[in-house]
């Protein structure tokens, strides 16, 4: 605690005074005289102004001089502070705005009630410049993957100052990461590429992977021409069982071959691919005829 200074002549004379009158109108005057402190709470004496000497009363009964003395209960029950949003920049200048929770707990209540006018003023400006410090040395990925262990270091860092005012800071957390809109809409852009990405590469594996089935089965089919005919005729008879209204003229396999070019065999169809028609004889002497 703070040691203050010693009674004066003046202050020695009142202390005396002021027992002697409760020695003389006991046992009236102890019931003025004894007050109650929780389990929870601690009290602080001041005598005239003067913190008395020893460590803070409580819990249980304590005395003191109803004239001289006035006394402060402090609760030293575990506190919750909300730090509202404050803007910050990180490593990678990202600007955001984020606010946290801070529970703490007061431990020396003579330091406390002699150091500080507002503990929740001190500590939320405290949290707020050590926040600010140590996220200007962190990526803004890195406030989002690692929030946990930067809690922890900001943890670290308030107790190295709250530990001379009396208080210990037993856990902070971020609650919340504000983003600017336009980070928001370029990070949303980049998801979105991320996910068409993916799409088009799944599709991709599957038409190899359908590409690698159909030809395999191109291959079974066209060592047995029966099991071509019966894949056929299942496909055509699955078309009649998803569209009823629909009607299907089935072809035999075979008049496929006669779409496909076929390589000339005869003269005569040589002769009508190459153009090099040779006019029979007959014609040839009626080439001069008005009717030709």
């Amino acid at each position: 605690g703070v040691k203050s200074p010693g009674l004066g002549i003046c202050e020695w004379l009142l202390t005396i005074l002021s027992f002697l009158f409760i020695v003389m109108t006991f046992p009236i005057s102890i019931w003025f005289c004894m007050k109650v402190v929780r389990e929870y709470e601690r009290a602080i004496v001041f005598r005239l102004g003067h913190l008395l000497p020893g460590r803070a009363k409580g819990p249980g009964l304590f005395f003191f001089l109803p004239c001289l003395d006035t006394y402060h209960k402090i609760d030293l029950r575990l506190k919750t502070l909300e730090i509202p949003f404050h803007q910050v920049v990180t490593k990678d200048m990202v600007t955001l705005e984020i606010d946290a929770v801070c529970y703490y707990r007061l431990e020396n209540a003579s330091l406390l009630l002699t150091t500080l006018t507002s503990i929740s003023g001190a500590i939320q400006l405290l949290v707020q410049t050590t926040t600010k410090r140590l996220l200007a040395h962190q990526a803004f990925s890195e406030l989002l993957l690692e929030r946990k262990n930067i809690s922890q270091e900001i943890k670290v860092a308030l107790d190295a100052v709250t530990g001379c005012w009396g208080i210990k800071v037993e856990r902070i957390e971020i609650n919340n990461v504000q983003l600017p809109a336009e980070l928001r809409q370029s990070l949303a852009v980049e998801a979105e590429a991320q996910r068409q990405a993916k799409v088009r590469v799944i599709a991709a594996e599957g038409e190899k992977a359908a590409s690698e089935s159909l030809r395999m089965a191109a291959e079974i089919l066209s060592s047995a021409p029966a099991a071509a005919q019966l894949r056929y005729l299942h496909a055509l008879h699955s078309l009649t069982a998803e569209k009823a209204a629909a009607f299907i003229l089935p072809l035999p396999l075979d008049a496929m071959n006669l779409v496909s070019p076929a390589t000339p065999s005869t003269p005569a169809v040589s002769s009508l691919l190459t153009g090099n028609t040779k006019l029979p004889e007959s014609l040839k002497d009626k080439k001069d005829s008005p009717m030709l």
